[in-house]
Order: C-alpha cells, then sequence, then structure tokens
C-alpha cells in the first residue's frame, strides 16, 4: 500500500439496546480514497458494545493494511471520550472492549480519535444498516 497512515470511519449500531447489532468500518487514505468498507452483523448486543467492536474491527483492518498512523473518526461521544481517557469506563463489558482497544492501538507509532455527529459519518452509518438488515 502506497501509505503507512490510514484514516478509519467507524459505526456500531444495535436495534434495540441490547438488539441485534452490526459493526462497519470505512478505511481510506488521507486524500480521501475508499481503500476498503466493510460491515457485519455481530447478533445482539448493545449501542456501546457495537460502537467498541467497530473500533476493533477499524483498527484491525487499518493494521493488516499495513498502517502505522490511525485516525479513527466516530459518531459515538461517549466511545470517544473513554477512548481519549476523557470519560472512565464503568461498565463491566465496555472495560474489557476498552482495554482491547487500547493495547490494539498501543501496535500504531500514532493515532488518534475524534468524535463526528452521525451525519458525518454517514458511510460507516449506512454499512451498518445493510449489515442489519441483510441478517433479519
Amino acid at each position: 500500500m502506497a501509505t503507512d497512515r490510514l484514516i478509519v470511519n467507524v459505526d456500531g449500531g444495535a436495534r434495540g439496546n441490547p438488539g441485534p447489532a452490526a459493526i462497519a468500518a470505512v478505511v481510506t487514505t488521507p486524500e480521501g480514497e475508499v481503500v476498503e468498507a466493510t460491515g457485519e452483523a455481530i447478533g445482539a448486543a448493545t449501542n456501546n458494545v457495537a460502537e467498541y467492536r467497530a473500533l476493533l474491527l477499524g483498527i484491525e483492518r487499518a493494521r493488516e493494511l499495513g498502517a502505522r498512523e490511525l485516525e479513527l473518526i466516530g459518531d459515538s461521544e461517549l466511545v470517544v471520550r473513554q477512548v481519549k481517557g476523557e470519560y472512565r469506563v464503568k461498565d463491566a463489558n465496555l472495560r474489557k472492549l476498552h482495554a482491547r482497544v487500547r493495547a490494539a492501538l498501543a501496535e500504531f507509532d500514532r493515532w488518534s480519535i475524534r468524535h463526528v455527529r452521525r451525519e458525518h459519518n454517514v458511510a460507516a452509518d449506512e454499512l451498518v444498516n445493510e449489515a442489519l438488515d441483510a441478517a433479519r
């Protein structure tokens, strides 16, 4: 791959909370070229579990594509702030996922994560909905 820096938009969602859930990651170059877009159903989960699982998917895809620097973008303010260390992770299930995310991010030379509103995360959101619709 031509770049060692990737941008990954992630999204996770559940219909019902908990309910049928799906995750998605859209990997792009800094210039905006889509390298990969993937979405998958993950069974029953809460919205927050799905958001963390989406982060793990995005991190894994970026690592497998050879990225050394990673910019993560997600529309869950809670999860973004927890990963940044701005909010404590109180839920035991989320603590385990949070630890996995932090460990996976430690493998990169540099990483960042930022929150965007859902309308700025359209491609990942659409993949989540497509995966949920297909799983019915």
